[in-house]
């Protein structure tokens, strides 16, 4: 399978975000319908139709690197990407923060090597008009509401005390366990992938998840905290790694420096 991650194929998968991104938030200023998946967690109008613009563009970008979006899998659409690259895609990580109006949801893409690594990855948050990507090759990177393009890193973890950010509607005492052992200055709820961003960009910490999640809602954030210098491992030090089956995660901690 030939596909190289270039420059010139980041600004595509960034344009193509943020095009997805701009339509969220058409939807997300009106009266949007909510339904129920099979599992019965909630999907909007915009969840379909911003998987409806990002996976064209991927499959012209790499007709041979199968995308696996939350849609499309929820459907019943499950790729084959045992030893091989492939695209992860959630079109609105956060969707409980959408539905309530909360501006941190954010959209993903993420791009995972034959190794299970995330090689590269995207998150733009429309509704608060920043967008985040990175990757080991690149580094990592902001844009701002301004248009201004800033390099991001994690920070070393400040002597007077931690900030750790931990899920607005997920949090388990499993998290209040792990942040035993440190000194916290400050502990934040977040919503979406925002979460792994905020310790990129040296505002956070550590980021200690608990709880379930699937690959699609981590993959892109994952890029961003490697990309920036920072780590995400399991608790027990190992790599976190993708293609697993289900395409459910276990446990993680997204730590900075």
């Amino acid at each position: 399978m030939s596909f190289t991650l270039n420059e010139a194929v980041i600004k595509k998968l960034l344009d193509v975000t943020r095009q997805a991104g701009d339509l969220t938030m058409e939807i997300y200023q009106t009266d949007f319908e909510i339904y129920s998946k099979k599992d019965e967690s909630p999907v909007t109008e915009a969840d379909r139709k911003a998987e409806a613009i990002i996976t064209p563009v991927l499959k012209a970008l790499a007709p041979d690197v199968p995308v696996v979006a939350e849609e499309a899998f929820s459907a019943g659409d499950c790729p084959d990407v045992e030893g091989k690259m492939f695209w992860l895609v959630d079109p609105v990580d956060g969707t409980k923060q959408f539905i309530s109006k909360k501006d941190e949801f954010t959209v993903n893409i993420a791009l995972i090597d034959e190794n299970r690594r995330p090689i590269f990855g995207v998150v733009h948050a429309p509704a608060l008009d920043r967008m985040f990507w990175g990757s080991l090759e690149y580094g990592a990177f902001v844009k701002e509401a301004d248009g201004e393009v800033k390099p991001i890193s994690v920070r070393t973890a400040p002597s007077e005390g931690i900030v750790a950010v931990v899920s607005r509607s997920h949090k388990t005492p499993e998290v209040d366990d792990y942040l035993k052992d440190f000194k916290v200055a400050d502990e934040v709820s977040s919503g979406s992938s925002i979460k792994f961003c905020q310790v990129a960009e040296g505002i956070a910490d550590v980021y200690p998840r608990f709880g379930p999640t699937m690959e699609w809602d981590t993959g892109a954030g994952q890029a961003v905290v490697l990309g920036a210098g920072g780590t995400v491992k399991t608790p027990q030090g190992d790599e976190f790694l993708y293609g697993k089956d289900g395409f459910k995660n276990g446990f993680f901690i997204a730590k900075g420096k």
